[in-house]
């Protein structure tokens, strides 16, 4: 089973959404990208993970160009708000779902505050990626 995991940055939400479904079964094949990386993994995405005891210390944005050539049984994109475009992927795909969330690094407020969104996003995405590993990948 081969999951592609799509955003704008794949500097939070992605990099969440695939250390959660690596956390619910480590024999998945899961990777997250994104059509405008980042430079980096989002500090308080990492700290947030963290703190749901997993690692994405050593995880970086990749371009979904990487990816193009490859099959897929899911893509899953998660971007949220209106004003974000969801990219595409023009690669073999089984099945293609949109998952959004809010993201987080839009946070405004005290470190305390931001992170607060940080948690709830997260939270969010373990809710909805282990339904969806449920209902789609374990039935």
């Amino acid at each position: 089973m081969k999951i592609l995991i799509l955003c704008t940055g794949n500097s939070c939400r992605s990099q969440m959404a695939e250390g959660f479904l690596k956390s619910f079964d480590p024999s998945l094949e899961v990777f997250s990208a994104g059509t405008n990386p980042s430079t980096a993994v989002h500090p308080k995405a990492i700290l947030a993970m963290k703190e749901a005891m997993i690692d994405l210390s050593g995880n970086y944005p990749k371009k979904v160009d990487e990816f193009i050539d490859q099959a897929f049984n899911f893509v899953v994109t998660v971007c949220g708000g209106a004003n974000e475009s969801c990219p595409t992927f023009t690669g073999k795909v089984g099945k293609r779902l949109h998952i959004g969330f809010d993201d987080p690094a839009e946070a405004t407020g005290t470190e305390e505050e931001i992170m607060s969104v940080f948690r709830r996003v997260r939270d969010e995405i373990k809710n909805d990626f282990f339904i969806f590993y449920q209902e789609q990948i374990k039935a």
